[in-house]
């Protein structure tokens, strides 16, 4: 009968590490492609309500934001400190939504334009005088899907 003799001595071959710098950097690039940057920068100050009953929006490819609270440090030389509202990156009238509203309808395909919402997200401290006026702008350029940004309240 045969037996069998251990092979001592041999070694395994070690890992090369020579792709490693490869795969890093395929990684790194992947990264930097799917990664969505912020496309505007917020001007105004908005501390919004907190409440208890909170629904997360699913599609935020749809949800046009409308911004209002009292400009930043930065541009309270230039604005003033009362309150303004933001349509994109830049301060703007309650005359300049439809033309917003179009702008964002105008980037989905066809299907997916009844499904558009609009968030308001507006400060604690603004009066209703502002917040109605850009309801009734809403209204009249017909986007009706309106949804009020709050925070979690923490109990």
């Amino acid at each position: 009968m045969a037996t069998f003799e251990k092979k001592r001595g041999k070694a395994s071959p070690e890992v090369s590490t020579a792709s490693l710098p490869d795969i890093i950097f395929m990684l790194l690039f992947f990264f930097m492609m799917v990664t969505v940057m912020r496309d505007s920068e917020l001007k105004v100050d908005v501390n919004t309500p907190e409440a208890t009953e909170l629904t997360k929006l699913e599609k935020k490819s749809l949800v046009n934001y409308i911004f209002v609270g009292r400009p930043k440090v930065a541009y309270r030389d230039t604005y003033g400190t009362k309150p303004r509202m933001q349509l994109g990156d830049k301060f703007s009238t309650v005359a300049d939504i439809p033309l917003f509203l179009e702008k964002h309808k105008a980037k989905l395909p066809e299907n997916q334009r009844q499904g558009i919402t609009s968030s308001l997200k507006i400060d604690g401290t603004v009066t209703m005088g502002i917040v109605a006026d850009i309801k009734t702008a809403l209204r009249k350029a017909n986007q009706l899907k309106v949804n009020y940004s709050a925070g979690k309240r923490v109990d």
